[in-house]
C-alpha cells in the first residue's frame, strides 16, 4: 500500500517525521539519583493530519530493562502555529500539552495531566517538553513539577539520531 503525502497542516514538523535513537540520555532530578538511558522515539504519518508518537525508554545500567513509555498523537491546528500532544504514560498518567512550532523547534506546556488511583507518588503538576533539530539531530529536553518540587526543573535530556 502507498502512503499518501504529508498533509500541508503537517509540513512545518516534516522534519519529525520517523523514527529516532539515542545511543545515551541522561536523567536527573533533586530527589533521585542521576541516571542514563537509552530511548527511541518516534513519530509516523498514518493517513490521518496528525503524527502518531511512541516513546520508549530503556536502562543502561540494565540492559533491555524497559523504563518508561509514552503513547499518543502530535496535532496541529490548522490555522496556526500551535500544537498539540495527548499522550499516555505507562506510569499511570495521562498528559495534553500545548504549545507552537517556531521554525525547527517545538515547545510544549501541560494543560491538564490526569493520575490513575494507584500510581506512585509524588504527583507530576507540571511538564514542559522541547524538541528541537539541531545539526541533523533531535534533541528533547523534558522539564516537571511535582508535589514535592513545585519548580519547573530539568528531568531529562537527550540528542537522538534519525534512523530510517
Amino acid at each position: 500500500m502507498e502512503r499518501s503525502p504529508l498533509p500541508k497542516v503537517l509540513e512545518p514538523l516534516a522534519w519529525l517525521e520517523g523514527t529516532w535513537r539515542t545511543d545515551c540520555g541522561s536523567g536527573n532530578y533533586p530527589t533521585i539519583k542521576e541516571f542514563k538511558y537509552y530511548e527511541e522515539i518516534s513519530f509516523t504519518y498514518i493517513g490521518q493530519p496528525m503524527f502518531n508518537y511512541t516513546a520508549r525508554s530503556y536502562s543502561i545500567s540494565e540492559p533491555k530493562k524497559p523504563m518508561a513509555q509514552s503513547t499518543g498523537f502530535l496535532k496541529v491546528d490548522p490555522k496556526t502555529n500551535k500544537i498539540f500532544l495527548i499522550l499516555a504514560h505507562n506510569f499511570g498518567l495521562t498528559s495534553i500539552e500545548e504549545g507552537e512550532i517556531i521554525n525547527n523547534v517545538v515547545c510544549l506546556d501541560s494543560i491538564d495531566i490526569l493520575r490513575m488511583k494507584g500510581a506512585k507518588p509524588p504527583q507530576v503538576t507540571q511538564m514542559r517538553r522541547i524538541f528541537k533539530l539541531d545539526d541533523n539531530n533531535l534533541e528533547h529536553v523534558f522539564y516537571m513539577a511535582t508535589s514535592n518540587t513545585p519548580e519547573l526543573t530539568e528531568h531529562l535530556r537527550a540528542k537522538y539520531v534519525k534512523v530510517n
